[in-house]
């Protein structure tokens, strides 16, 4: 069957085509990214903005006619963080609905790191025994472990690098003292939840999804994009040291002309950097394994499961 997976997230709109059936790897069809960089919408009443809801009715009608142009069999859309912390998010999905004709869904946190989990463990496999996925998101940090496809235990942390970026730094490139700040702050939440994720048992492999991983990953010497999605990369803790040094002395402008630095997300390449560092002290781990496959795979992994009745 051809699925449709809208994927409205803090920083992008995602639309992405596949052809898939259950037992089988999806194949990509059709990608399209909108950038409404939608935590960057949100008035001081934690409202999404006129502005940033015009954008995603406009973004999911798109995606309607997309979806309807390219024959997909259904059209699976949800929201993630932004749309999730706005205090309006009701009339913004009422909206959508109403005018794209689009039924958004808006996910839990908990089930952000879940679909990520299985789309890590579908990729990686039985043998990887015992997993924990970290996703760095523009509003949230999710987090999962276990050694089956649905973890032992998922967290979803107040720590998504446009957030974070949003709320802790206001000058480009941010003082140090701002970035000490925000690397305690981070160590502080991650304490509790990365002591429960390591009692469960030692991890096989940590692995890392997301466009800001990639980013860290690729500023610090990993293959591009171009490599192709099962080209290994890792990011190592001396690795991440060394782009946090660089790149906390660039403003947003500099680095955004860096080889694999999206021009919208630079901003954020530092927030998510300290994250990054803080989630790997907090595991105590030396390295993150890549993983090609997030939050969007685990969803049509989900479906297609569902198709059968499991």
């Amino acid at each position: 069957m051809r699925l449709g997976v809208l994927d409205v997230g803090s920083n992008t709109v995602h639309l992405l085509v596949v052809d898939a059936h259950r037992g089988a790897q999806p194949s990509p069809q059709h990608s399209r990214k909108s950038e409404l960089r939608l935590a960057e919408n949100l008035n001081r009443d934690g409202d999404l903005t006129r502005a940033g809801a015009d954008a995603l009715v406009e973004a999911a009608k798109a995606a309607r006619r997309e979806a309807d142009e390219l024959e997909c069999d259904e059209l699976l859309a949800f929201a993630t963080s932004a749309v999730r912390d706005a205090g309006n998010s009701a009339q913004v999905l009422k909206r959508v609905g109403k005018e794209a004709g689009v039924g958004l869904s808006v996910l839990s946190g908990e089930d952000e790191a879940r679909l990520t989990f299985l789309a890590v463990r579908r990729w990686f496999g039985w043998s990887a025994g015992n997993i924990i996925s970290l996703d760095i998101g523009g509003g949230s940090l999710e987090l999962a472990a276990g050694a089956d496809e649905d973890p032992e235990l998922a967290f979803s942390l107040p720590l998504g690098a446009a957030r974070l970026t949003r709320e802790w730094f206001t000058d480009d490139p941010p003082p140090k003292d701002d970035v000490v700040r925000l690397r305690a702050h981070v160590a502080d939440v991650l304490a509790e939840p990365a002591q429960q994720l390591l009692a469960i048992g030692r991890p096989d492999r940590v692995v890392a999804t997301s466009k800001t991983f990639r980013t860290l990953a690729r500023l610090a010497g990993a293959a591009p994009s171009s490599a192709g999605p099962r080209t290994q990369r890792v990011l190592t803790r001396t690795g991440l040291n060394q782009v946090h040094a660089f790149i906390s002395r660039m403003a947003s402008a500099d680095l955004a002309e860096l080889d694999g630095v999206s021009v919208g997300r630079a901003h954020q390449t530092l927030a998510g950097a300290v994250v990054a560092a803080a989630a790997m002290d907090a595991l105590g781990v030396d390295a993150l394994e890549l993983c090609p496959w997030a939050l969007r795979e685990g969803v049509i992994l989900r479906r297609l499961d569902w198709l059968d009745g499991t």
